[in-house]
């Protein structure tokens, strides 16, 4: 009779201000997480009502609930945001961060923070941490006990202040880094015009999809394109993502009445993007990626190779097929739920596979893209130098042949 009692008091009894957190989080995930069908398999109402029957009066009794309740779930980015980080992240999105300047993601096998890429100017990309490093501890705090949003919110902090990781490289060999913290602008786009014999070729960077992002492209491309340029290289190594719909404006801007991506629901039902008629450039480019190049980048790379819009070559990408919603909690604090899948035009699924590019390019991958000691950046400079005067005098309206044999 009191295991009944004990099982109905949170449906029969008034809720506190942090348990009601608890139900709320669960109902917004509840109601928008893309794979219903996995709440029964993990008992999701019951996941419920255990949180509730546990002692809950703070938001930190609220916090530890809902994680708790989370994680059988198996979806590292489906996840609570605490106050500091659910608005770091939001001031992410607007183009600043103030900490070391690493982009990490939970490795889906084992769970590990592993670093997607260093933010170009930041004291991590000086310090030459590697796409790929796993970072085990911060402070002497394992990652393993943090978790994603808990390595993030210790690795930033007041400029000048210092921060110790322990990091595994990816040739497993570990490293022990002190870094300043200081405040860092992300700088989202850069752009600027080469020279090569005798060949004006443009160049435009991308290390992030925040909001500004598609203004600063078109910008760009005008800029670019005022310049006559004949050819584009377009860098997305390193880009970790940002937001969906500043990459699909972007991807509008280069692809013709084309598609370019479709993203498929919790109820199964797939919507497809198609860019509009026109775009600002319609001329030759080619597109440099690596493992650092996630989710909406991804989107975007994957639109310009299937459509055959542009080459991709580098190194294959991160592969995260998946799209994230920020839901805010009452109290300043937040979610992040899965809420669609998505395929690129040619119906590839890239979540955990990433993207091949049609040209893989030999190591060691340049610590500083876009610098003049970018061997990468040179071999596609020399890549679409080739294939501009391969075409020659080919008329406006033939496609360029933009296949890559292999490079030295």
């Amino acid at each position: 009779m009191v295991l009944a009692l004990t099982s109905l008091a949170p449906a029969a009894m008034a809720l506190n201000d942090a348990q009601e957190l608890v139900v709320d989080a669960w109902r917004l995930v509840n109601q928008s997480y893309v794979d219903p069908q996995r709440f029964e398999e993990i008992h999701w109402k019951r996941l419920r009502q255990r949180a509730l029957e546990q002692p809950i009066s703070s938001s930190i009794d609220a916090y530890a609930a809902i994680e708790t309740m989370l994680l059988p779930l198996g979806d590292p980015y489906t996840r609570l945001l605490r106050p500091s980080d659910y608005g770091a992240l939001q001031s992410n999105t607007q183009g600043t961060v103030n900490g070391v300047g690493l982009q990490l993601a939970l490795r889906s096998p084992d769970q590990q923070v592993v670093v997607i890429a260093p933010l170009d100017g930041s004291p991590a990309a000086e310090a030459g941490i590697a796409s790929g490093s796993v970072v085990l501890a911060v402070d002497g705090m394992p990652t393993t006990e943090l978790g994603l949003e808990g390595t993030a919110s210790r690795l930033r902090g007041p400029s000048g202040s210092e921060v110790l990781l322990q990091l595994l490289n990816p040739q497993g060999r570990s490293q022990e880094l002190s870094l300043e913290r200081r405040q860092v602008d992300l700088r989202p786009v850069r752009s600027k015009r080469l020279r090569i014999d005798n060949h004006t070729l443009g160049y435009l960077r991308i290390t992030q999809f925040a909001e500004p992002v598609a203004e600063q492209v078109q910008e760009a491309l005008r800029d670019l394109t005022g310049k006559e340029i004949e050819g584009l290289i377009l860098d997305l190594r390193n880009n970790s993502g940002g937001l969906v719909s500043a990459g699909v404006a972007v991807a509008n801007a280069l692809l013709d009445a084309a598609p370019i991506v479709e993203t498929q629901d919790r109820e199964g039902l797939s919507s497809p993007v198609q860019a509009g008629p026109g775009s600002l450039y319609a001329g030759p480019m080619l597109t440099i990626v690596n493992g650092g190049t996630a989710s909406a980048s991804e989107i975007l790379a994957g639109a310009l190779q299937d459509n055959g819009r542009s080459a991709l070559l580098g190194s294959r990408t991160f592969g995260k097929g998946l799209i994230q919603s920020l839901i805010a909690l009452g109290d300043g604090s937040g979610l992040a739920v899965t809420v669609a899948r998505y395929l690129t035009p040619s119906g590839r699924d890239i979540q955990d596979l990433g993207i091949e590019p049609d040209q893989l390019l030999a190591g060691p991958e340049p610590l500083n893209p876009g610098s003049d000691d970018d061997a990468w950046l040179e071999l596609a400079e020399r890549r679409l130098v080739q294939l501009l005067e391969e075409r020659g005098g080919l008329p406006e309206d033939r496609p360029m042949d933009l296949s890559v044999e292999p490079l030295a």
